[in-house]
């Protein structure tokens, strides 16, 4: 927009006019929000959204012109403050994120979360387990069972008295037994 036009708005502006309000509003919005998300690290991106900062700003500079009598000689001084207020509104949020951040890390470091596996769950496990032990030749079950139990590879091998290769092809053959059958 031109600077001729945003001074024209300008004097309106401050004479209380909506109107002018949010075409000044709709020209500086895409400066501010730049202004927000060349501050914002990478790995707050998806938790904020620099529209919601820019337009909590405005709804305050609106207030501040029909309330306190906010006025601004030239668009430059109206352009100055608008950057002001809105690096301070996101660093405000930023802190408030980073406070509940912190109690979200503290209150999952006190209790760690621990998943029960819900009857639902617990009943496809057991239908899986009775599918895999009609899939398994007899001689092969002991290799199953350890498997579930979460024993090692390797130690399945010492306990079974089978090659780790074996072991491996056992449970692979299984695998694919299941897939197709």
């Amino acid at each position: 927009m031109p600077a001729d036009s945003l001074d024209a708005l300008l004097g309106r502006l401050c004479s209380g006019d909506r109107a002018a309000a949010e075409q000044v509003f709709l020209a500086f919005e895409p400066y501010l929000r730049m202004v927000v998300r060349r501050q914002l690290p990478t790995r707050l991106r998806a938790r904020f959204d620099s529209t919601d900062i820019v337009q909590s700003v405005w709804a305050d500079v609106l207030g501040g012109f029909r309330e306190a009598g906010w006025r601004f000689g030239t668009v430059e001084q109206l352009r100055s403050f608008l950057i002001r207020v809105t690096r301070n509104r996101f660093i405000s949020r930023l802190r408030q994120h980073d406070r509940s951040l912190k109690n979200e890390e503290a209150s999952a470091v006190a209790s760690p979360a621990t998943h029960e596996p819900s009857p639902s769950e617990v009943v496809q496990a057991d239908e899986l387990w009775e599918r895999l032990l009609k899939l398994c030749p007899a001689q092969h079950r002991a290799v199953l069972h350890l498997k579930r139990q979460g024993v090692a590879l390797a130690e399945i091998a010492v306990r079974t008295g089978l090659h780790p290769s074996s072991v491996r092809r056992i449970l692979y053959e299984l695998e694919r037994r299941l897939a197709t059958g």
